[in-house]
């Protein structure tokens, strides 16, 4: 049974100027795009307050991995679950849930005394972001009609979305080194606190008019198995893999990841609709996505590590490289739903994977001379515009087409795409340059695979693509 969805359209978006927005889509979308904004902001800002985190509360280095992850494992591990939640009960009641658990999560982690009560405040933080980006996407993509008024919305939100991970890198070192450590958290509950009395009055409630039951089975499989892998990969990301508790955990999840793809063919109300992963917009799109975000997230990792170790930049003046890189990502955010317009969401996820893996290309003439940092400026900005049409052509042709009682699936494998692309992508690449003899040589050998990989998928999810439109 579907749902009607003329009743949520307006006049405007019927009209032929269906691009513009009213006054009410814009507060809409301001909440919406400034709770994505503030997790992506929490993904990055941290990182560069690790060490003196770590002295102030007294957690040794090896433990300060933990800081990430105890975030990354619960607002991965639970996408799917809480996306699924809130087709079920209620997308907008979900949301503002997680986002009142974000916010008094922000605020331990910012007045935490030990390293447990900061680990809890992470822990919580990650959980309310999972309940957080899968229902605000699916209330995007159910608030605003499919067409050029949903594609300038969910282009606005994937600017931002970008824009908060760069943000964060560059203001997490100036915040540090003016304000200490606990600003970095005291921000996000900011923002938290600036969004949540807004979206009461203005979100719109959301679920399936049907009440079937939850598959726990399917719940309890997928959620730990996601939950092994991205620590696993979390922790390959600073230990390599030959770790056992990295084989144990990667395994675990493999099986369990296995079990829920038996379990979700035999139930009579599945978590994940099987027939949903075998449309080939979702199976080649979230392909394009996932790896558009982990080779991104691999490029600047290695290329943060080349400007500081080789052409020995301060970190001020490597978060003002990533700043030129965020401007030029809000540039592309601006045009990339008019290239849909015209082009399509296919036909420019594979154009944006071609120019990224083309541009990251470039990034092989760099060299120990100090001029080479503008052409890592130029090459890895011009890039993250491609990256960017990617996030946005992908979002669009995984959840173009779907009904709405199930958007929420259809955002929560988009959001799961993303957070395992940004785990996956710098343990299994990333850890090339950093295990390296010759650093500049490793950062070399990451860059020719990444382009190889980036290639490689454009030609894969075209293909498949393709063979969709023939069908």
């Amino acid at each position: 049974m579907a749902i009607d969805t003329t009743t949520r359209t307006s006049p405007v978006r019927g009209t032929p100027d269906a691009a513009r927005l009213s006054t009410r889509d814009r507060l809409v979308l301001f909440v919406l795009c400034a709770a994505q904004f503030m997790v992506a902001l929490d993904f990055s800002v941290l990182n560069v307050a690790l060490p003196v985190l770590g002295a102030d509360l007294g957690m040794n280095p090896s433990a300060l991995q933990w800081a990430v992850t105890a975030f990354a494992l619960p607002s991965g591990g639970f996408l799917l679950l809480f996306g699924r939640i809130g087709d079920l009960y209620g997308r907008r009641r979900l949301f503002l849930t997680g986002l009142a658990l974000f916010a008094a999560a922000s605020v331990l982690a910012t007045v935490a005394w030990d390293p447990a009560s900061f680990l809890a405040g992470r822990a919580l933080q990650g959980l309310g972001a999972a309940a957080i980006v899968p229902t605000g996407m699916s209330l995007l993509t159910t608030t605003f009609a499919e067409g050029p008024t949903r594609d300038r919305a969910l282009g606005i939100s994937g600017t931002l979305m970008s824009l908060g991970f760069t943000v964060g890198m560059v203001a997490g070192g100036v915040l540090t080194d003016t304000l200490g450590w606990r600003s970095t958290m005291g921000l996000l509950a900011v923002f938290a606190l600036i969004v949540l009395p807004l979206a009461p009055g203005l979100l719109p409630e959301s679920r399936t008019p049907e009440r079937p039951r939850l598959d726990v089975p399917g719940a309890v499989t997928v959620t730990g198995g996601l939950l092994c892998v991205i620590y696993a990969l979390s922790t390959a990301a600073d230990h390599g893999f030959a770790r056992a508790d990295v084989i144990t955990t990667l395994v675990v999840g493999v099986v369990l990841l296995t079990a829920f793809a038996v379990v979700e063919s035999r139930t009579d109300a599945p978590l994940v609709s099987l027939p949903m992963l075998r449309r080939r917009t979702v199976a080649w799109g979230n392909l394009g996505g996932l790896v558009t975000f982990s080779m991104m997230s691999t490029v600047v990792f290695v290329l943060t590590l080349y400007l500081q170790e080789v052409l020995r930049l301060s970190a001020f003046e490597t978060g003002l490289v990533f700043g030129v890189q965020g401007v030029l990502s809000v540039v592309a955010g601006s045009f990339t739903p008019r290239v849909i317009g015209r082009f399509g969401a296919r036909r420019t996820l594979v154009g944006s994977l071609v120019g990224q893996g083309a541009l990251v290309a470039a990034l092989l003439g760099l060299n120990a001379h100090t001029w080479s940092v503008w052409l890592a400026t130029a090459a890895v900005s011009l890039a993250s515009m491609c990256h960017l049409g990617a996030i946005i052509s992908y979002g669009l042709t995984v959840t173009s087409g779907v009904p709405d009682e199930e958007q929420g699936l259809a955002t929560g494998l988009v959001t799961s795409t993303q957070q395992i692309g940004i785990t996956v992508g710098i343990p299994l690449l990333g850890v090339l340059a950093t295990t390296s003899d010759d650093l500049l040589s490793g950062v070399h050998t990451v860059l020719a695979l990444d382009t190889a990989i980036v290639l490689a998928a454009a030609v894969l999810v075209g293909l498949g693509l393709r063979t969709r439109r023939t069908a």
